[in-house]
């Protein structure tokens, strides 16, 4: 690292990335950040950090993060004829992936920062904009122990939870599990929340109560205010979710672990999206559980605390 003030780049402002490199930003780090659609990383630039114009650019650099949308963009900003890896002279120290990709790509690059004498950390994230605000951001991290352990402060900056789950590409692994978690979780509370209302018992008392009980969660609270008033603007949506389910599937199948419940889960999201639900948030599996029970559910228009602390 650079001696009392180490260089960050940044790749990818999309809502996520700008959310997560604004608080090193405002943390008085000196960042760099790109875009491939420039007037995005604006945003940031007005926060104090410099805009450049390609991911070469950030080969100067004593970390660079990235967060892009798919395997193909995550080998076009390190590989591609201004990715971070074109100068031939230059390199980043470590770079760190906070895409979610998969385990094939991420192995690519880290072949190629490795060819270029720069450690890659992948460190796929748990989380949203609003979480991210909050400070609750989680981060499952793979890579060289001690390229984590440089990169460590600025984690800590960027979120709240932050872990280290060994060599290579697991923490993809790691992603996968914790979404296929996200699902079953949201199944069960879906249908479950169903049959309360069916028995004459509102969502928002049924909700309120299990949120302060010991089966609550960081989560369910979070999903509660969707639950009440039926407001699925996306976070994170089924066809994503699907995309994780298969891949989860497909590692259970290569691992020999028996899964009953996540190959029933799979089904159930796949055919919210036969029913249409492409473009919502995941959450809309409960009126999926609605459907099923011949339940027509209405919002209840009610002020719910989604427990983050951000308005």
């Amino acid at each position: 690292m650079s001696d009392s003030s180490p260089r960050i780049g940044w790749v990818g402002c999309g809502r996520m990335g700008t959310a997560m490199a604004s608080r090193l930003v405002v943390a008085g780090l000196d960042v760099k950040v790109t875009n491939r659609t420039r007037s995005k990383a604006e945003v940031l630039g007005a926060l104090g950090a410099t805009v450049v114009d390609s991911p070469r650019e950030l080969a100067d650099c004593d970390v660079v993060f990235i967060m892009v949308s798919a395997n193909a963009d995550l080998l076009e900003v390190t590989s591609g004829p201004d990715g971070l890896l074109a100068d031939p002279s230059a390199a980043p120290r470590i770079v760190v992936d906070c895409s979610t990709v998969s385990s094939e790509t991420s192995a690519i690059v880290r072949a190629a920062c490795s060819q270029r004498g720069a450690d890659f950390l992948a460190a796929p994230v748990s989380g949203n904009p609003k979480v991210v605000a909050a400070g609750k951001l989680t981060l499952a991290v793979s890579g060289p122990r001690e390229a984590f352990d440089a990169v460590r402060p600025y984690f800590a900056l960027i979120g709240h939870g932050v872990t280290y789950v060994g060599d290579d590409e697991v923490a993809r692994l790691v992603k996968i599990c914790h979404n296929m978690m996200l699902g079953i979780t949201t199944q069960a509370m879906a249908e479950i929340t169903v049959l309360a209302e069916r028995g004459g018992i509102k969502r928002s008392a049924w909700l309120e109560f299990m949120n302060n009980s010991v089966m609550g969660s960081m989560f369910t609270r979070y999903k509660t205010p969707a639950f009440v008033n039926l407001d699925f603007t996306p976070t994170f949506t089924p066809v994503l979710l699907r995309k994780d389910f298969d891949l989860g599937m497909a590692a259970a199948y290569e691992l020999d672990v028996p899964m009953p419940v996540s190959a029933l889960c799979t089904e159930i999201v796949k055919s919210s999206i036969g029913a249409g639900y492409e473009d919502d948030d995941f959450a809309v599996l409960l009126l999926e559980a609605a459907r099923g029970a011949g339940l027509k559910l209405e919002p209840e228009d009610i002020e719910v605390d989604d427990g983050l602390g951000v308005k």
